[in-house]
């Protein structure tokens, strides 16, 4: 999604990673949640509350049995927060919440060495097209489909910084459903904000997409650390 302007990145990972209750051994965040995907690698988004426009972002591994931080880093959302995934609308600048597949990755750049996803190259004829009316509908087009207009569509190769790197979220990308929003990825961060995609520092994004293994049914969770949108409802 296109970025939009954003103001500072906050930390908020330390307690949902650790903390306990009742004097109880910590439990990891996975392990708090409703679902995981059922493999054994997950990617964690976590925000303050739906109107962040940051927070972080952990990988983990599925390590004799229980959860293991990989890694976190600092990440960003859309410019107007976040929203639940089900009812979001397109054009929001939302992050939508839920727990989410992650179907393929592609680039400006080449694959970092040992990426084990599919990869797939950006072209100047590559775009993703949000056009309504289109056959093509939250898809990568190349070229550009003709009943997708160019207004309602991404020029991938012209997001430089932010599609260096990237992962395809599955989110309204299996069953579309018109209306809802196209175009949301794992990318690379830009000047701010996005317009509902989930950003992060370009090395974060290459260490991702190196430990990343599409066998181990890696998902990505986006939520809040409480409430409607909490991260473990997911």
């Amino acid at each position: 999604m296109r970025p939009g302007a954003a103001p500072a990145a906050v930390l908020v990972s330390l307690s949902l990673l650790t903390l306990g209750t009742g004097g109880r051994p910590p439990s990891a965040l996975p392990d708090r949640m409703a679902d995981t995907g059922g493999g054994s690698q997950l990617i964690t988004a976590v925000a303050p509350g739906t109107g962040s426009t940051s927070g972080t972002l952990t990988w983990w591994d599925r390590k004799d049995g229980r959860w293991v931080a990989a890694g976190s880093a600092r990440a960003r959302f859309g410019a107007k927060g976040l929203a639940e995934g089900a009812v979001r609308k397109q054009g929001t600048n939302t992050t939508p919440t839920g727990l989410y597949g992650l179907p393929y990755a592609f680039g400006i750049e080449a694959a970092p060495r040992g990426t084990a996803y599919a990869y797939r190259p950006v072209r100047r004829s590559s775009w993703w097209c949000q056009d309504n009316g289109s056959r093509s509908y939250n898809r990568w087009t190349e070229p550009r489909a003709a009943d997708c207009r160019a207004a309602e569509a991404e020029h991938l190769i012209t997001y430089r910084a932010q599609y260096a790197h990237a992962l395809v979220v599955d989110f309204n990308y299996r069953r579309p459903v018109r209306g809802r929003g196209a175009g949301i990825f794992l990318h690379v961060n830009g000047r701010g904000a996005t317009a509902g995609c989930v950003s992060v520092p370009k090395d974060t994004m290459r260490r991702i997409l190196r430990w990343a293994d599409p066998g181990r049914a890696p998902h990505l969770a986006i939520g809040t650390t409480g409430g409607r949108t909490a991260i473990t409802r997911y």
